[in-house]
């Protein structure tokens, strides 16, 4: 029976595990991020890796650094046959990934060499990428950048967001996970270098990058935005002069005459402002600072005289 060290913390990561348990394979350990406080009431909480492990009975190693821990030690006494990596969150040092017999891999949420880093989920939406998809790749040193041993792609449909994009490429990770393993178990693949003059990256998604521009960015970019922000961190723009999130919009086919960050059109279900080069971009969901988030039915319910065409509401 193949053994394996699981490495990963998300939910994104959770699926693919369940499955190594659930095919037959011996999953010696699960090493994932230490517990993290969430919520309004800060509660400790395991991350949705570890649920799956300690479901399972199966070791949890959760060192805040890898590097030089005792953890690792313990990783590379086990000698698994494979080290399979999934959203794990930390660089893993050469000695461990030399440790894994048959090789050390990684289940990454891009279509390599494009996207590598962190974020290649939230970029391919920001971007306005026609579709990303799941590479498995060898791991080395050198971030995401290892052979490709397998890969896969779908579509980014207009609604997607990040999350729903995480929930789809688990899926995808998952079964070709589960279709590249015994081909890399039997050494019947053979691996593709990236091709590096096509290589981009994803880092972390910084603070700066949740605020929206209605000054520079067209309607589509900040649609692509804000749906790449969401369900996490969530964009936000000074609206009415509070820090507002937009949750979710509707970018627009017309042609408007109103100057970035004006009203276009005011209903009673419905504002629309207007965005960079003339485009125009429908608000459907906001959240004001210190509020929950409304419809803008709800939201334009309390606000009868305001939103005048042409007023300037969008300010930098």
């Amino acid at each position: 029976m193949t053994s394996i060290v699981f490495m990963g913390t998300p939910q994104f990561a959770a699926p693919i595990l369940t499955s190594l348990i659930d095919n037959g394979y011996d999953v010696k350990a699960v090493v994932t991020q230490p517990d993290r406080k969430v919520g309004r009431k800060h509660v400790l909480t395991a991350s949705p890796v570890k649920q799956v492990a300690v479901d399972h009975d199966i070791l949890v190693l959760q060192p805040e650094k890898i590097g030089g821990s005792p953890e690792m030690q313990q990783i590379i006494d086990l000698q698994p046959d494979l080290i399979v990596t999934a959203a794990f969150g930390q660089f893993l040092p050469t000695k461990l990934l030399k440790a894994a017999k048959l090789a050390a891999i990684n289940v990454h949420g891009s279509l390599l060499p494009k996207y590598r880093g962190g974020a290649p989920v939230q970029y391919s939406i920001i971007n306005g990428e026609a579709e990303t998809g799941i590479t498995i790749i060898y791991m080395v040193k050198k971030m995401d950048a290892g052979d490709m041993l397998a890969q896969q792609a779908i579509p980014i449909e207009a609604n997607d967001d990040t999350g729903t994009m995480f929930d789809k490429l688990s899926v995808v990770g998952r079964d070709l996970l589960l279709a590249t393993l015994p081909k890399l178990i039997a050494g019947e693949l053979t691996a593709t270098p990236q091709a590096e003059d096509q290589v981009t990256f994803a880092p972390n998604i910084q603070p700066e990058q949740e605020a929206l521009d209605f000054f520079t960015q067209t309607a589509a970019q900040i649609d692509q935005q804000v749906r790449g922000m969401r369900p996490a961190p969530i964009a936000y723009a000074m609206f009415d002069g509070k820090r507002t999130k937009f949750w979710d919009v509707t970018p627009l086919t017309e042609t408007v005459t109103q100057a970035p960050g004006q009203v276009v059109r005011k209903t009673k279900h419905e504002l629309v402002l207007a965005a960079a080069d003339r485009t125009a971009v429908a608000i459907n969901t906001i959240q004001p600072a210190g509020k929950p988030k409304r419809s803008i039915t709800d939201f334009l319910n309390g606000a009868a005289d305001k939103f005048a065409t042409g007023e300037q509401v969008i300010t930098k």
